[in-house]
């Protein structure tokens, strides 16, 4: 499978609160269509815990990727827990030169383009929606108390929104004395015109998902969307908020793919 897609486009704002928490990459005036790794974090712990962990788990996964990524074979749910092994082991030594950052940890949300599909992988209560003629087909599912009561019928999804105790999540990237159980999921129903979003649950306290739908299917440019989005939280979000926008502009089975080019290439010979 080789997926094309258009031109990412992401915001990393702080919003109304005095340090930015959340981290991402690749930096929005550095990516392309060719970047194949989408990382959003959002850290915890307080004054600078929070910056530190986010920015240390963003910076560790995509140089695993870049080391350790086999091109020919590609990843598999293995390499991504083997990613995530050594962001803690990453935490473990900055907790022990920087003591007084004991205690910060990270959400995460992941998005690779394989050959193989979309993985995703996330942990924490950051979300990754697969949008597709207006209707989100897949979401990732918080680890987070109050979506365990929404589950077990407590509250509903408007309640959860807006509770006092909506910020407590179970999951998160801290370091190797509490391994953290990621979410992988390896996608392969993805079709021209998709988007992928990405992002913090600074998002989802300004914007319903019915208007995440609303903005993503409209026919303005993806830079367009992602400026409404920023525009909504700019007004209503408390927290920092970040996301990342990805089009998917093409799907073409591998096989397929391979046969045409070296058909090309034989007419040349």
């Amino acid at each position: 499978m080789i997926i094309s897609i258009q031109k990412p486009f992401s915001i990393n704002e702080i919003g109304k609160r005095t340090n930015n928490e959340d981290s991402i990459y690749p930096k929005n005036e550095n990516v392309t269509v060719s970047d194949r790794l989408f990382l959003v974090c959002d850290g915890v712990g307080g004054a600078n815990k929070g910056e530190a962990a986010s920015a240390l788990a963003c910076e560790s996964i995509q140089t695993y990727f870049r080391t350790f990524l086999d091109i020919e074979n590609d990843i598999d749910v293995d390499f991504i827990e083997k990613a995530i092994r050594y962001t803690e082991a990453r935490f473990d030594e900055y907790i022990q030169e920087n003591p007084e950052s004991k205690g910060m940890a990270t959400t995460l949300c992941l998005m690779y383009l394989s050959p193989n599909g979309v993985f995703l992988t996330h942990a924490g209560d950051s979300r990754i929606y697969q949008e597709r003629d207006g209707n989100i087909i897949f979401r990732t599912e918080d680890h987070s108390l109050v979506n365990s009561w929404v589950k077990s019928g407590k509250i509903n999804e408007e309640e959860a929104r807006n509770h006092p105790r909506k910020n407590i999540i179970y999951r998160a990237i801290q370091g190797s004395e509490h391994p953290v159980e990621v979410d992988v999921i390896q996608l392969v129903d993805i079709q021209p015109g998709d988007s992928f979003l990405m992002f913090t649950d600074g998002i989802n306290e300004a914007i319903s998902d019915n208007e995440i739908c609303e903005i993503l299917s409209g026919k303005a440019s993806s830079e367009s969307k992602m400026s409404e989005i920023k525009e909504i939280c700019s007004g209503k979000a408390r927290d920092n908020y970040s996301a990342f926008l990805i089009p998917i502009q093409d799907v073409q089975d591998s096989k397929t793919f391979k046969q045409f080019f070296l058909s090309f290439l034989y007419s040349f010979m």
